[in-house]
């Protein structure tokens, strides 16, 4: 997302002497991805943090295949994913394949023994329940029920939960997540046709800088092993930043549905894209107002994609005996569509006041055990008359 911000104390000009109170310098850190090519940000620190302490314990994360290859239409009841008291610990992958990671989540407590970053993926979080803080060394952003948070790869954070009733969906991208393209002008502004625009963005606020040394654990996500390492001061010693890179939320409410006479394809419901996927967000809207239009979905083919469907809330208009929480698998390879009724129900509703997210991949997706768990076991069969 080309949005420049910044915050707190930098010095007029880059790469300069930036002195503290004392006269010793800050410590700058370029933090960018894609080499030098990507976005980035230019942050000042009180400490080095470069100052490993001590590198602990590493954990093997990475997702195993229950199910490598899959044909079956499927229906998750995501729910059923039991809370855990730890943050990380709660995150649980159901589908995954070399692009991509999708985890449900149900945390109690807020993550303050430890710091995380994830050096592999840009994560996606997708807020079902609760609220809190996300804090990070760039600031914080406020976020509660419908919220997207925006983290991308190696950003040092915390959550600070207001409630224990909490459930998330995590997508971990090994790609960068951007706003499509085809919303944005050569500059990277949002043209006038976009569902949102930057003013609907939440970005980093109340920068907190520790001045602490000591011993602070921080676990790092990389090659799909989370690795425990000590650092000798707080990560979160910034002074001040400017730049590109960083974390923000956008509320799922704030998505202003593409409506038209006829029945309008998934992609104008699209909300983020990567290289290897898309992210969607079908929220209220009125239907198609063509005299003789059928709101529902006609039957598709995935060949290209599977398609992962989040449900959140409302009444899903092409489905039967979904709740909240829910996740339907659409395999590529056989085609899809409406359960029998309600395409012929759809004819002459007004609107909708489904919420859902959905993904759909570009390479077949693979389950995990944790899938096969709260799989319903028979969703392929429910076409059936």
């Amino acid at each position: 997302m080309p949005l420049y911000h910044k915050l707190g104390k930098i010095p007029p000009k880059r790469h300069t002497i930036f002195k503290k109170a004392d006269g010793s310098l800050h410590y700058e850190q370029l933090f960018g991805t894609i080499g030098f090519d990507g976005m980035s940000s230019l942050l000042y620190h009180l400490y080095r943090p470069t100052m490993v302490k001590e590198v602990k314990s590493a954990k093997d994360v990475s997702p195993k295949a229950a199910v490598t290859h899959n044909i079956k239409s499927r229906l998750l009841k995501g729910f059923q994913v039991r809370p855990e008291e730890d943050y990380l610990e709660s995150r649980k992958i159901v589908l995954f394949n070399s692009d991509v990671n999708v985890a449900l989540a149900a945390p109690k407590k807020s993550m303050i023994d430890y710091f995380y970053k994830n050096a592999d993926a840009d994560e996606l979080l997708f807020v079902h329940q609760g609220s809190g803080t996300l804090k990070t060394f760039l600031g914080e952003i406020k976020f509660e029920y419908g919220d997207y948070l925006l983290i991308p790869r190696g950003m040092i954070y915390q959550v600070e939960f207001d409630s224990e009733d909490n459930r998330l969906l995590v997508t971990e991208s090994y790609s960068p997540i951007y706003t499509p393209k085809r919303y944005r002008n050569w500059f990277g502004q949002h043209l006038e046709h976009s569902p949102y625009c930057e003013r609907d963005f939440k970005l980093p606020q109340n920068l907190q800088t520790h001045d602490e040394k000591g011993g602070f654990v921080m676990k790092i996500k990389k090659q799909g092993h989370l690795h425990e390492l000590v650092y000798a001061s707080h990560p979160f010693d910034v002074v001040g930043w400017d730049g590109y890179n960083f974390p923000y939320g956008f509320s799922i409410h704030n998505f202003e549905p593409i409506t038209g006479r006829v029945h309008q394809p998934p992609p104008v419901h699209q909300t983020f894209e990567t290289n290897a996927f898309v992210v969607c967000s079908f929220v209220p809207r009125l239907y198609d107002y063509h005299p003789k239009a059928i709101p529902a979905p006609y039957n598709h083919s995935n060949i290209d994609s599977d398609e992962v469907l989040y449900y959140v809330d409302g009444d899903f208009m092409s489905r039967k005996n979904i709740d909240k929480g829910y996740i339907s698998l659409h395999p590529a390879g056989i085609p899809h569509g409406p359960h029998p009724g309600t395409y012929e129900a759809s004819i002459g509703k007004a609107k909708t006041e489904e919420l859902a997210v959905m993904i759909d991949t570009f390479k077949p997706l693979q389950l995990t055990q944790a899938a096969l768990d709260i799989d319903d076991g028979n969703y392929y069969r429910s076409w059936m008359e």
